[in-house]
């Protein structure tokens, strides 16, 4: 269809419209020689009403060709013929024309009407196109956003058949929607076979999964991640760390969970043997330290002992022997207290623990010895600081440890122990900072090694103890220093939460 022009009608080339106006070139010439025929006495004289209608022709084709601006153009000029024979004809003049001034208003009447239509008809094909081409353009962007889309769901069903870790999605009544290869190899089924039953049903042992998904769908818990073992239906069992986060629509509707398995079973028989590998050097190490420590205690009873057996020594000399025998045998005693503490520690009384209680406690405790040795005990502790998880008892050994290593490090120059307590995204985390001269760069990976000690009279066993607690209680210890600035040692333990009783398994790192 042509373009159209403002008045409605279709814009068309230079040869168009020349034809068009020679038509209604001719077809004017035709019609005002058929109505001069009929007047003024010609041979069709008396037929005058009848030819002088064949000015419909013109009009009618420039109105149809040109619009209302055609059609009333032609109507004008039909007009001023009709007149022009009608004043040269007796017989309308004396008639007073009546009939030709109701056939000049046909003209003009025709002409604009029938132009008007065919303006509107114009403007009406006119908005025709231009809704078809929005229709053809929309369908052209349309199609390509369809093509992306197709592109992208194919570039992210490659990466969820690449990558490494199993990748389930379950809809919110928890049946299976969709698994990858990787998946599909970790339960032992085909995804026709998964899809779509219940995600814990594909498993003999499910870890508790099922029960914590359920909890994710309900809008319980947004997300959760841990390591746990699960059994096949085939009797396999697996090693995975699974993370399982609900999925929301746009309008904030859950439509499901995307739950991820990462097979954890080379990584555990790796860390298997490195944890052998390191308990035998350890071991060994254990071994050398027992050795040292029992062995100078021994040599100097048995010094001792000689000196008492030489009756040549002076009885004060002798008492001074048998006073050195006892010290030694109670240095022995520390010895052996500590590696049984060390070796046969006592299993965690596990619950909530006011961590404010126990540092308090330790204060109490530690005062009379840090003032003895000029040192200030500060703790500064924020209101509302969580509970945490662990045995009090056991905590209390812990900071008290920490405390008293401060003390000695300081010794009589004196100095201050700051004590500091934060909240941190599921967790606690307790700093506590001396004054003291610091931790050399060779030694702060020592200090929780066994028999390492920087005192003489230390069993070098304390912070191995601290460390072993703090790994029990699911937690973290580490120690910054710069030599001659102090030492700070700082515990960051789970905050006890509610649900935390219901979890078999381990404590969930996730958010309730």
């Amino acid at each position: 269809m042509a373009p159209e022009s403002a008045s409605g009608n279709p814009r068309r080339d230079g040869a168009s419209v020349l034809r068009d106006l020679s038509v209604v070139t001719v077809l004017l010439l035709a019609s005002f020689g058929v109505h001069a025929l009929a007047v003024g006495g010609g041979p069709m004289a008396g037929l005058e009403d009848l030819y002088r209608r064949a000015y419909y022709v013109p009009i009618l084709y420039a109105a149809w060709a040109f619009g209302v601006r055609g059609g009333m153009t032609v109507a004008i000029v039909a007009s001023v013929a009709c007149l022009a024979h009608t004043l040269v004809d007796p017989a309308v003049v004396g008639g007073g024309g009546s009939g030709t001034l109701v056939e000049v208003a046909l003209y003009l009447s025709l002409g604009g009407l029938f132009g008007a239509l065919r303006d509107l008809e114009g403007r009406r094909a006119e908005d025709l196109r231009l809704v078809s081409v929005q229709l053809e353009e929309a369908y052209r962007k349309l199609e390509e956003r369809a093509i992306q889309l197709v592109h992208i769901q194919d570039y992210t069903q490659s990466i969820l058949r690449s990558i490494t870790s199993g990748v389930v999605t379950v809809g919110p009544d928890g049946s299976v929607a969709t698994a990858n290869p990787a998946a599909e190899g970790m339960i032992g089924l085909r995804e026709f076979e998964i899809v779509p039953r219940q995600l814990s049903g594909l498993f003999r042992d499910d870890g508790g999964l099922g029960r914590d998904l359920g909890k994710i769908l309900s809008g319980r818990l947004p997300k959760v991640a841990r390591e746990i073992t699960m059994t096949t239906l085939a009797g396999r069992t697996l090693h995975l760390k699974v993370a399982a986060s609900r999925m929301r629509a746009v309008g904030g509707r859950i439509l499901g969970a995307v739950v991820t398995f990462e097979d954890l079973s080379e990584v555990r028989a790796l860390t298997a043997q490195l944890i052998r590998a390191d308990r035998l050097a350890a071991m060994g190490e254990l071994t050398a330290g027992v050795a040292h420590e029992v062995r100078n205690p021994l040599g100097v009873i048995r010094a001792s002992v000689q000196l008492i057996e030489d009756g040549t020594a002076a009885p004060g000399r002798r008492i001074e022997a048998l006073n050195v025998i006892k010290q030694e045998i109670d240095r022995l005693d520390r010895v052996i207290k500590a590696l049984l503490d060390f070796g046969r520690p006592t299993a965690p009384v596990m619950a909530p623990v006011d961590l404010a209680g126990v540092l308090a406690d330790v204060v109490l405790f530690t005062q009379r010895f840090a003032d003895r040795s000029d040192v200030q005990i500060v703790v500064r502790l924020p209101e509302g600081l969580p509970k945490v998880f662990g045995d009090a008892d056991q905590l209390k050994q812990v900071f008290l440890n920490l405390v008293t290593n401060g003390v000695q490090m300081m010794g009589e120059v004196g100095g201050s122990i700051a004590i500091e307590g934060v909240e941190d995204d599921g967790f606690v985390t307790v700093r506590v900072t001396d004054d003291g001269p610091g931790i050399a760069p060779e030694d702060i990976t020592k200090v929780f090694d066994p028999f390492y000690s920087r005192r003489e009279d230390g069993t070098g066993l304390g912070l191995t103890i601290v460390h072993r607690i703090i790994d029990e209680h699911d937690g973290r210890i580490g120690v910054r220093s710069t030599l001659g600035s102090g030492a700070t040692f700082t515990v960051t333990l789970p905050a006890a939460r509610p649900d935390r009783a219901e979890t078999e398994d381990g404590p969930w790192r996730g958010e309730s």
